[in-house]
């Protein structure tokens, strides 16, 4: 028993003595080796990210190719109003504005070489930009510019490219874009493709409720009666053997000349307008940029075919198809 006592007191004064010294336990050991492991794995899981940030880097230069499901006019048509308004989408100058304003369209400009495979180029040119957004290394004042080539693929498809860059005045350099530029005029191009395409198919549909009209009134049948197909423009040929047909009670029978009158009136209201003074121009879409397709004079009757929140698409009678700005009519009296 004292042997046991005294081995244990000096156990128990060597670990004192451990402590005092600031001599690590074994367990501690392990702790320490434990912090060191965690320290290698947050060094090893910071490199991953390093090397995954590559695939995020912007690819400047690449520019847009896109293939459209529309005939080449109407995207030469399209792509030429965009080149023609003033805004170069996608940038900025300041941090409060929205885009560049004051871009022209040219012909040609020395800041893209001369384009030589083919199709239709417009060019959107703004000078004297002062750092535009989102063009690598742009710090100075220079000519920012767009180019579009369309090129047709068959008779129902076009290819569209678009491309921006920057060029300084004071060094000369080339500072390609992001893309932003780029996806962001091919939005707007995007936009008014939507906005014609939509035009026909509401053209489409008014030109066949016309020819249904006219075949009620043509058969003498009310507005209500609902056709299941158009009716032949010509009778059958009567033999003269066969007994005369008999007159066929029609839905318009049911209604007196004055509520078929006043009826008429009220459809023609809705679907008519007259164009107020001093005139309107009839655009090719439905944007104040758009090209003016001719210059209506006021009084002139347009028939409704699309309407908007801001915007009608119209047909004259000589069957031209535009679009005009609402507060622009005024309702048949």
């Amino acid at each position: 028993m004292i042997l046991y006592k005294s081995r244990r007191g000096t156990e128990l004064k060597g670990r004192a003595a451990f402590r005092r010294f600031g001599v690590l336990s074994p367990s501690c050991f392990r702790v320490g080796a434990a912090f060191h492991l965690i320290l290698l794995f947050i060094a090893v899981a910071a490199a991953f990210p390093a090397h995954g940030r590559e695939k995020d880097v912007l690819q400047y230069g690449a520019g847009l190719i896109v293939n459209l499901p529309a005939p080449e006019p109407e995207v030469v048509q399209v792509v030429e109003d965009v080149a023609q308004n003033t805004f170069i989408r996608g940038t900025k100058e300041y941090n409060k504005d929205e885009y560049i304003t004051g871009a022209v369209a040219a012909k040609s400009t020395p800041v893209f070489p001369a384009w030589t495979e083919g199709g239709k180029v417009f060019y959107k040119v703004r000078g004297q930009a002062l750092d535009p957004r989102n063009f690598k290394n742009s710090g100075d004042v220079g000519t920012l510019a767009v180019r579009y080539v369309v090129q047709p693929e068959g008779d129902k498809n076009t290819v569209l490219r678009i491309d921006a860059v920057f060029v300084d005045d004071i060094r000369h350099s080339l500072h390609q874009s992001n893309g932003s530029v780029e996806s962001s005029e091919y939005k707007d191009i995007q936009d008014r493709l939507a906005a014609v395409e939509l035009m026909k198919k509401e053209t489409v549909e008014a030109e066949e409720a016309k020819q249904e009209r006219s075949a009620k009134q043509k058969f003498g049948m009310g507005d209500d009666t609902v056709l299941l197909s158009t009716p032949p423009s010509t009778a059958p040929p009567i033999s003269p053997t066969s007994p005369s047909p008999m007159p066929q009670p029609a839905a318009a029978y049911d209604q007196s000349p004055e509520s078929l009158e006043q009826h008429v009136a009220e459809l023609r209201r809705e679907v008519e307008r007259l164009v107020k003074k001093p005139g309107a121009p009839l655009k090719s879409a439905p944007f104040h940029t758009a090209s003016t397709l001719k210059s209506l004079e006021p009084g002139v009757e347009v028939l409704i075919l699309i309407s908007t929140p801001y915007w009608y698409g119209i047909e004259t009678h000589d069957g031209q198809h535009g679009w005009i700005r609402r507060d622009q009519l005024d309702q048949m009296p």
